[in-house]
């Protein structure tokens, strides 16, 4: 269900968000159409970043994105984040999943 991919998705957030203030390095999560994936920023060059939990995923079978379709939300070394949204849906059921600018996220019905 469209719930239990956005309560992933906002998991791989907040990990992300983890790994950003722990690696003292800004971490990114770049959302398209057909998934997401992380890059790390080194001070130099933003680059993929797979280790542990932050391989590449794609979205289940019939999840669109909402109107803001994609996007990317950047946690800094100190765990806060420009604020954005993305809204999952799946069967006629929506969830949307947004990060404050304080780098919490949550999940809205």
């Amino acid at each position: 269900a469209v719930g239990a991919e956005a309560e992933r998705f906002a998991a791989r957030l907040s990990r992300a968000r983890d790994e950003a203030v722990l690696s003292n390095r800004p971490v990114a999560v770049e959302v398209t159409q057909t998934g997401y994936a992380f890059t790390v920023f080194d001070g130099r060059a933003w680059s993929a970043l797979s280790d542990g939990p932050f391989g590449p995923e794609v979205w289940q079978s019939g999840t669109a994105l909402g109107p803001e379709a994609g996007g990317r939300f950047v946690f800094d070394p100190t765990g806060v984040a420009e604020p954005a949204t993305l809204t999952l849906a799946r069967d006629g059921k929506y969830r949307t999943v947004a990060v404050d600018g304080a780098g919490e996220v949550r999940i809205d019905d």
